[in-house]
């Protein structure tokens, strides 16, 4: 099929989402209780059934349930059931889901790890909330990591780096431009404030190879990758940071497509108003320029968000596909948010928009998406379509479960520690006073003869290769023990992981700055 289902128009008219027009992103709005998160439930769904992967943010925890099937004993059942008899759903029957469980944090998923050289100064900057002169500095610290080959991987790498520029910031203003030591005193404060909230735990290896969001189970149906972002939530900042930055990854290493007769991915951006809130407005400019590029990587962004006008103007311009849910009068922002999103529907002449937005029930939603030839459907009030899979969270049990029969399983759930900037600059400093002591104690032409201390880059990759290996053994070793079998291939990370450093090594200023991505490049 080449579309999904969505749900029934008050004018008996069946509504639906074209899949060859779904990368061209879509909203869902609407207030707290309306029925968002059930319409972003069943939307995920019926792309994993057609084989599209999808990426959704857990952010109330109850969407992990989508990875069981629900039942005619759960709560709502007789309502979901009642409402699929309402639709004429005659097919209908409860249903689970390929799922994969992540979280920053490793508690309740997968972790999900970048480096912060991948992370780039310009995010990291907006993370901290550093001014102009501060994020001068960060972007000189990355600049002289990249010059010197030295891997920037997790904040203990960073706050190295910081420490040593602070020593050295003579001789850095001179070659970079200025360096305070009280800027940099600011950055490594931020910095231990973001660690404290758990952030530390983002930034390391292994780093997210995206590859494994766009997997298909051996039945066809896309991985539904459900990110648990309850207590991310709580770091509002670090959340839109990283889905930022996750939609830079994408756009970076997918390849060019075009319109594809299906998405390669769906990404659901749940609470989009915190990308926003306080974001400047250059900032909101490459948001805009993001989403209207990465379309033609096949990937379709879908904000969900209670009111349709947290999302700037120039973003929801590239927002084809809609299902607005009920919106309240309350204030007269409310009304201004009403007439708004009244206002961006293709007029049906025989509905009230305005009055209607108001007078939705709980499960409807108006309705506008774009046709095959790209124009936007007539708006229509419409009953959703009810998920076939749990409303409401997975158990402890069943999540365990889910994890262990994961594709990624043991892929990602050890850190691998191997050598980088905060290794190279304490062996520096190491080196540094034993050799002093040397040439106290030997002179300095005899010091000169011997070998110098500091290994060769080539012997560098080769050391991080046998690192990297024993870190991913002893991933196994443990996996072996508690009895769960681990798809880690220990010789291909450790291949990985030399070869990637001898890029680094021997690239320098190149390859640290290519993986700066699209963000960094385009805020630059």
């Amino acid at each position: 099929m080449s579309e999904i289902f969505l749900g029934l128009a008050g004018n008996g008219e069946k509504q639906f989402l074209n899949l060859g027009r779904a990368n061209r992103h879509g909203l869902i709005a609407g207030a707290t209780g309306t029925g968002k998160t059930v319409t972003l439930q069943g939307l995920a769904e019926s792309f994993s059934a057609r084989g599209v992967p999808v990426f959704v943010a857990d952010v109330k925890g109850d969407l992990s349930g989508i990875a069981m099937a629900g039942s005619p004993t759960f709560k709502n059942a007789d309502k979901l059931e009642a409402r699929a008899k309402e639709l004429g759903m005659d097919d209908y029957a409860y249903s689970d889901n390929p799922a994969i469980f992540w979280d920053l944090y490793g508690e309740q998923g997968h972790p999900i790890r970048t480096t912060i050289s991948e992370m780039g100064p310009l995010l990291l900057a907006r993370l901290l909330d550093l001014n102009e002169t501060q994020e001068g500095v960060l972007q000189i610290v990355f600049r002289h990591a990249d010059d010197h080959g030295l891997l920037l991987l997790d904040l203990g790498d960073l706050q190295a780096m910081l420490a040593w520029c602070a020593e050295n910031s003579k001789e850095l203003s001179a070659k970079y431009g200025n360096i305070t030591k009280a800027s940099v005193g600011t950055i490594q404060r931020q910095l231990l404030s973001f660690e404290s909230q758990g952030a530390d735990r983002f930034f390391g290896e292994p780093a997210l190879e995206i590859d494994d969001f766009l997997k298909t189970d051996e039945q066809g149906r896309g991985y539904i990758n459900v990110l648990a972002a309850d207590k991310l939530m709580r770091s509002p900042k670090l959340y839109a940071t990283f889905l930022l930055w996750l939609l830079a990854e994408l756009f970076e290493s997918l390849p060019e497509v075009g319109d594809p007769e299906k998405p390669k991915l769906v990404f659901f951006f749940d609470e989009a108003h915190l990308l926003f809130d306080d974001a400047p407005k250059a900032l909101q400019d490459k948001v805009e320029q993001v989403v209207r590029l990465i379309r033609s990587k096949g990937v379709g962004v879908y904000f969900v968000t209670q009111n349709p006008i947290d999302i700037p103007e120039e973003v929801a311009g590239q927002l084809g596909n809609r299902v607005q849910h009920a919106l309240r009068a309350f204030t007269p922002r409310d009304q201004r948010a009403i007439r708004a999103a009244a206002e961006t529907f293709r007029i049906n002449p025989e509905l009230d928009v305005e009055t209607a937005i108001t007078e939705l029930k709980v499960g409807e939603a108006l309705v506008s998406t774009l046709l095959e030839d790209g124009a936007p459907s007539i708006v229509q009030r419409t009953l959703i379509k009810p998920p076939c899979s749990r409303l409401g969270p997975v158990t402890e049990k069943e999540r365990a479960i889910v994890q262990s029969v994961s594709p990624v399983a043991g892929k990602y759930d050890t850190a691998v520690d191997r050598e980088s900037a905060e290794e190279v600059l304490a062996q520096k400093a190491a080196d540094a006073a034993a050799t002093a002591e040397e040439v106290e104690e030997k002179g300095r032409d005899e010091v000169e003869k011997r070998p110098r201390k500091s290994t060769s880059i080539w012997g560098k990759a080769l050391k991080r290769a046998v690192g990297a290996a024993t870190g991913s053994g002893a991933s196994i070793a443990a996996s072996t023990i508690t009895g769960r079998k681990s798809r880690a291939n220990p010789m291909k990370t450790a291949a990985t992981s030399g070869l990637g450093s001898l890029a680094t090594d021997l690239a320098g200023p190149l390859a640290g700055r290519f993986v700066r991505n699209l963000i960094g490049g385009l805020m630059r």
